[in-house]
């Protein structure tokens, strides 16, 4: 009862800190809509929805006795978890685990597998890497290559550190070997999962988006930090280009900020999976991505 009468005041103060400074938000608003509209939607509906159309359509099965040879050996997780992993790294935050869910409920992953997958497949989208931020921040697409491949190793050491413990049991699985779903029906449903999906995405965007402009008055790499943490696309203009911005900018595309971590949370609502290996996988992958673009900050930017 202490906790939620705590829990409820630090509510009632963040309303009236909204209503004190209802201009400063009405603004923030906006310029949130605004990056929804000119990058956010964009990039990912489209994902969104080709994502879905493929598990719909059998993309799970088809990668899965292709891919077990290293999926399993490196992973952990069955061939299926391909898909997830693949359109993850192609697509963005929150496909790679939205797709994980989806094979999970289609049965072609089992809870423990599923769970061990979310760590790692859950990533930023090369778009977003190379252009926004390695051309937008740093004017270089050289440089933007670089942080997508620090991104896609780091992911896959972090996978690589999960598997620890797994335990392959044979015979489990339901395997599905032909799709009952018409193709029309796909599209139809792939296209209201999309929207669904993308409403979600920028409803978060815009509260984070909000609730991280008071950060943005914090100086130098702090500020960007405390911002980045909390809404990645926040933080873009306040990138150095420089040996640390780069180091920075790495750490928080592998974090993917706390409105990332929701978007996730609200894509698994439903499925019974457990969020745990999310979190912690994407604190480990930050700094992993940290420490390589350390490594490297030294020849990439000069």
């Amino acid at each position: 009862m202490k906790k939620r009468a705590v829990l409820c005041l630090m509510a009632a103060l963040g309303l009236a800190a909204l209503l004190a400074d209802a201009e400063g938000v009405r603004q923030s608003v906006s310029e949130a809509l605004s990056l929804c509209a000119g990058t956010v939607i964009p990039s990912q509906f489209l994902f969104l929805a080709a994502t879905s159309l493929l598990v719909m359509l059998g993309v799970g099965e088809v990668l899965a006795p292709r891919l077990e040879f290293l999926m399993w050996p490196l992973f952990r997780v069955d061939g299926a978890g391909a898909a997830a992993l693949l359109l993850g790294l192609v697509g963005g935050y929150p496909i790679g685990a939205r797709t994980t869910a989806e094979l999970y409920r289609e049965g072609l992953l089992r809870t423990d597998e599923a769970e061990r997958l979310l760590a790692f497949c859950n990533t930023a989208n090369p778009a977003f890497l190379i252009s926004v931020l390695g051309v937008g921040v740093f004017g270089s697409v050289r440089t933007g290559i670089w942080l997508w491949l620090i991104h896609i190793l780091s992911a896959l050491l972090t996978g690589i550190l999960f598997r620890r413990g797994a335990v392959r049991r044979r015979g489990s699985r339901r395997r599905i070997t032909a799709r009952a779903v018409p193709f029309s029906q796909a599209v139809v449903q792939s296209v209201r999962r999309a929207l669904d999906s993308i409403l979600g995405i920028c409803a978060f965007v815009v509260v984070f988006y909000v609730l991280a402009r008071p950060l943005r008055g914090l100086p130098g790499l702090a500020g960007a930090a405390a911002v980045g943490f909390v809404e990645l696309f926040s933080v873009i203009p306040q990138l150095t280009a420089n040996r640390a911005g780069f180091v920075l900018a790495s750490l928080l595309a592998g974090w993917g900020g706390v409105s990332v971590l929701c978007q996730t949370l609200a894509v698994l609502a439903d499925s019974g999976l457990s969020t745990r290996n999310c979190i912690v996988g994407k604190a480990i992958q930050a700094g992993i991505a940290g420490g390589l673009a350390l490594l490297a900050a030294g020849y990439v930017i000069g």
